[in-house]
């Protein structure tokens, strides 16, 4: 695996990880917002290593995960998170983290933060194995079912 910044023809392929993985995906045009126009974001896809053989329908050529983060400060904002259906529990998801905090703490940031829903149980326990903790909860978050998120944060990267 090899992670890579996310270039706008990147975006089909992201889309359809989008799709399969939240209720209330993003629009493509917010990727490409992301990219093209916001200077403190960063946008981060995994592929598989050159060479390697075969592609799915949902990853397209190579795009196994992506991630997208917001430098603010000296914090690191995970604003997006995703691991193609097909290649969750085979460590993707421990590879991307730890690049997003590699770029995070390159770039002098001290501390990261994201939001998680509260039922899903799989990134609460991906997160708490990478040191973030519950710091506080946003009541009927989401507003396709009303859920909490949990705020989670890592107080040193």
């Amino acid at each position: 695996m090899k992670t890579r910044s996310m270039r706008v023809e990147d975006v089909d392929q992201v889309h359809a990880i989008e799709r399969l993985s939240f209720p209330l995906p993003w629009p493509k045009e917010s990727f490409i917002r992301e990219i093209c126009e916001i200077d403190n974001s960063h946008l981060l896809v995994v592929s598989e290593e050159e060479g390697r053989a075969g592609s799915s329908e949902t990853s397209g050529a190579g795009v196994m995960a992506y991630a997208c983060w917001w430098e603010v400060v000296d914090e690191c904002h995970i604003t997006n998170f995703a691991v193609a259906p097909e290649h969750r529990r085979k460590g993707v998801a421990d590879f991307l983290l730890e690049r997003i905090l590699e770029d995070a703490r390159g770039r002098g940031l001290l501390r990261a933060t994201l939001e998680v829903r509260l039922g899903n149980a799989a990134a609460v326990a991906l997160y708490e194995k990478w040191g973030f903790t519950a710091a506080a909860m946003r009541p009927r978050y989401y507003p396709d079912n009303h859920e909490d998120a949990l705020v989670m944060w890592k107080e040193k990267i």
